[in-house]
């Protein structure tokens, strides 16, 4: 019963994103050639947050130029994306890698967002930094505080570029960085900007030709981004998000050597594990109040991603009135459950038909 209850407890916490659970590659035979030599890193399943594999997934790191993932989310909710503004002359002074802005240049915040994830344009990120809340230093403010938001409580900015030889204090860990993600995908206009491998930009006059720096893009199957990261101090960074069969993974390196290599096999790993489950589309009947007749109630079918064989497991627990009213037709009455071993895989509204 102790071992039962403590699988329970662990399940429950993959529902919640609450913990990180390290899945040693090495138990498992098909996960054999997998060797990283990143400092840290983690493979998350992005639906539900459960974590594949990890290594160090918690440890506070550098992350370069993949703060930006955060600086374009920001950025993007900020609202009126495609207004037309010239660029702070100021703010793209700045050293290493640009998107080429020159003082002049008329862009919107979705023009820098293209400079901050294709080229990975420090330029870019502290316009659009200065578009956004004013200055630098308080668009860090923002940063910090959507962190908190969010849950990165192993996460800390300085630069909204991720140029940080000056300072130890701007950190994040694969965990994070994989929330985060997760987080930005749900963003249509994030989603479309890190998946685009080339595009020709129009800067008021002139125009510019950028081009992603992530090869995965043309490399591996499935990749939809999102972004490398490299400085002297934190190494080769890497976060990446890639969907084959309905299931959509992220993996998260940093400090690693040969992370195009090892995002390749993690991605392979990780498919080999689990497999889009389409659950819901019962009908329930429920009668309508003073009446003989009964309502129609429809879980609408949703998809979840599972490991091989866990499918069987799966339990629903179905909440309704005892009636519903002749005008709360089209509207949500009740919910379906989904639980696998005792934890939350899904829920969905019943609509009255």
């Amino acid at each position: 019963m102790d071992y039962i209850r403590k699988m329970v407890v662990c399940l429950i916490c993959f529902a919640a994103m609450a913990t990180v659970i390290c899945i040693r590659v090495s138990a498992d035979p098909s996960a054999e050639n997998i060797v990283t030599n990143a400092k840290a890193a983690i493979l998350i399943d992005s639906q539900s947050g459960r974590v594949l594999y990890s290594k160090n997934p918690e440890r506070k790191l550098p992350m370069a130029s993949t703060t930006k993932i955060m600086s374009a989310v920001l950025t993007l909710e900020s609202g009126e994306i495609d207004r037309k503004f010239t660029v702070d002359p100021e703010a793209i002074k700045v050293e290493g890698s640009s998107m080429g802005l020159l003082e002049g240049d008329v862009v919107s915040k979705r023009i820098l967002c293209y400079g901050m994830l294709l080229p990975s344009g420090n330029d870019a990120a502290n316009a659009a930094a200065c578009s956004v809340s004013g200055s630098v230093e308080d668009f860090v403010n923002l940063m910090n505080k959507k962190a908190a938001e969010l849950g990165l409580s192993g996460t800390h900015f300085v630069t909204p570029s991720g140029l940080d030889d000056y300072t130890d204090d701007h950190y994040s860990t694969a965990s994070d960085m994989a929330k985060l993600t997760a987080y930005a995908l749900k963003n249509s206009d994030f989603r479309e900007i890190c998946s685009t491998k080339s595009i020709s930009l129009d800067l008021g006059g002139r125009s510019l030709w950028l081009n992603n720096t992530n090869k995965m893009l043309s490399s591996c199957e499935g990749v939809i981004g999102v972004k490398t990261g490299f400085t002297d101090k934190a190494g080769r960074c890497l976060v990446t998000a890639c969907e084959r069969g309905g299931v959509s993974l992220i993996c998260v390196t940093l400090g690693d050597s040969t992370d195009w290599i090892d995002h390749e096999k993690l991605f392979e790993y990780g498919f080999s594990k689990l497999e889009s489950v389409t659950i819901g589309g019962d009908v329930y009947g429920i009668p309508f109040a003073g009446g003989p007749n009964h309502a129609k109630l429809r879980a609408p079918e949703i998809s979840v991603s599972l490991e091989k064989g866990e499918s069987a497991r799966i339990e629903k627990r179905v909440i309704l009135p005892q009636f519903v009213y002749e005008n709360e037709r089209g509207e949500s009455v009740g919910k379906v459950i989904y639980y696998l071993d005792g934890g939350v895989i899904g829920i969905v509204d019943l609509i009255a038909e």
